[in-house]
């Protein structure tokens, strides 16, 4: 009874586990896209923000709340537009200060040539020429310092509703509620440029390190060798690795029933070679033969694997393994196991076919496993990538590892040109913000391209161009499937390469 309930209790557990992982994963995914970031960054810090300073301004009684409107509109455009024109902290800062300052001096000139106008504290009848002079003011030192900022003019205009003849004790010191409000407005403004200064630089810049794991991880890379089909896959995958300083690359070769049983029949035709005096004294019996063929067959295929190993250690530079599996064939789970054995996060495999043209049922089974594999066609013995082609449809996590493995095998001498193809001219807008998204956490040289044509169009008559083509295969549930992303491939002239990601 009570081994039935601890029972249950642990299935319980482990469900609520996965629930949490995938949830989590899922949560991970939705932030990769960068416009759902910075929707998310808005809904956090805007309203904290801005609480923050009405806590201030409750607790202080300086803070006018009509310094509130503009505040909030200028934060909204720094968080919901991190790169734009208006997502500066000193333009933030100075101007909406400098639009204040603009306002004041308009109620001070006005009062000059106008008699003061009554109210208690606010002045709920502005003067339209002081209006207007607060405008041309910042609108004219706004152009001149370069600090143009929307929400300066509302701060410009708003500072006329306060009344320059009232005076607040501060410190001991009679000051007037119009230079309170400019300073406050300095204050304010320059504790949010602080925060926005540290997101920008701590969490949104350096998004790709949390949330696009193929940044951080896909260092360890298991390659499935068998005979030369794998040799340029190994190098792939080499280069892949290389990138991080942790990488490393390791080599699979599963030693078949075939295999097995040509060295068995050497062993064979040694036992009854008696005549020539080179009888194995190791072997005896058939069940003898047979170990003795699976551990020299092993033993082969090793040594074999040793070789290109120590080939790529040469020539690129990364720690290599090997690790040889007897099977009567490999397979998706054979080399999973393998790849969790080793510490694998990356499997790059070489983009086998059927007679038909169709994935091989193993890379079909590997693209839907739950660990990041790349499938490689090569069309001939490059072992470099410098010129490397990304065409993307949106921002995704699928995107990002895409052209992070772009950068990966371009490195800081190559060039990556990520792309994208749209169905008319009001798409282009939205399609080269999309890009920049996706381009600017790379730190290789990146190009980006907007097409009308159609994705196999725009490929087909730009690949000669380049060294390899990376496709993605989206997962079930987005508008391409992955076959099309290998029947794209199977078009492709160049090197090409198709990414699944988990």
């Amino acid at each position: 009874m009570f081994e039935s309930l601890r029972r249950r209790v642990r299935d319980a557990r482990r469900r609520a586990s996965a629930l949490e992982r995938r949830r989590s994963s899922e949560a991970r995914h939705w932030l990769a896209e960068t416009s759902n970031l910075t929707h998310a960054s808005v809904l956090v810090f805007v309203p904290l923000l801005i609480g923050f300073v009405t806590l201030l301004s409750n607790e202080l009684q300086l803070v006018s709340f009509l310094l509130f409107p503009p505040l909030a509109s200028g934060t909204y455009t720094l968080f919901a537009h991190p790169e734009g024109t208006y997502a500066n902290p000193w333009k933030f800062v100075g101007g909406l200060s400098l639009g204040a300052f603009c306002g004041w001096v308009a109620i001070e000139f006005t009062a000059l040539f106008t008699a003061p106008a009554a109210g208690g504290g606010v002045l709920w009848e502005v003067h339209a020429w002081a209006a207007a002079l607060a405008i041309f003011l910042t609108g004219v030192l706004t152009w001149y310092l370069d600090l143009e900022e929307p929400s300066a003019f509302s701060t410009a205009l708003l500072v006329l509703l306060t009344d320059p003849g009232r005076f607040i004790d501060v410190a001991g010191i009679a000051v007037s509620t119009s230079v309170v409000y400019v300073v406050t407005v300095a204050l304010s403004t320059s504790i949010i440029a602080a925060v926005f200064v540290v997101w920008r630089s701590e969490l949104y810049e350096r998004r790709a390190r949390y949330l696009y794991s193929t940044t951080q991880a896909d260092d360890h890379v298991l390659v499935p060798v068998r005979d030369d089909v794998g040799a340029p896959t190994a190098m792939f995958g080499a280069r892949l690795a290389a990138a991080h300083d942790a990488g490393k690359v390791v080599l699979l070769d599963v030693v078949d029933d075939e295999a097995i049983a040509a060295a068995e029949r050497r062993l064979l035709d040694e036992r009854d070679d008696v005549d020539l005096g080179t009888e194995n004294p190791d072997v005896g019996d058939d069940a003898d033969v047979r170990a003795l063929a699976e551990r020299n067959a092993a033993d082969d295929a090793a040594a074999e694997l040793e070789r290109r190993a120590a080939r790529i250690e040469t020539r690129v530079g990364v720690p290599c393994e090997v690790v040889v599996s007897v099977e009567p064939d490999l397979s998706a789970s054979t080399l999973l196991d393998v790849a969790r054995d080793t510490n694998c996060d990356l499997v790059a495999t070489p983009l086998e076919r059927e007679t038909d043209g169709t994935p091989t049922r193993f890379v079909r089974d590997l693209f839907r496993s739950d660990i990041d594999t790349i499938a490689f066609d090569a069309t001939g013995e490059r072992t470099n990538w410098k010129r490397v082609m990304v065409p993307v449809r949106t921002a995704g996590p699928l995107a990002h590892a895409m052209v992070d493995y772009a950068e990966r095998l371009a490195g800081r001498a190559g060039t990556v040109s990520v792309c994208t193809c749209i169905g008319d001219e009001r798409s282009r807008r939205d399609a080269e913000s999309t890009l920049a998204d996706l381009t600017e956490t790379a730190d290789a040289r990146c190009e980006t391209r907007v097409s009308r044509a159609t994705l196999g169009e725009f490929v087909s008559r730009n690949d000669s161009h380049y060294d390899l083509v990376i496709l993605g295969a989206p997962t079930r549930g987005t508008r391409f499937s992955t076959p099309e992303a290998f029947e794209y491939a199977r078009e492709i002239e160049t090197d090409v390469a198709v990414v699944h990601t988990r």
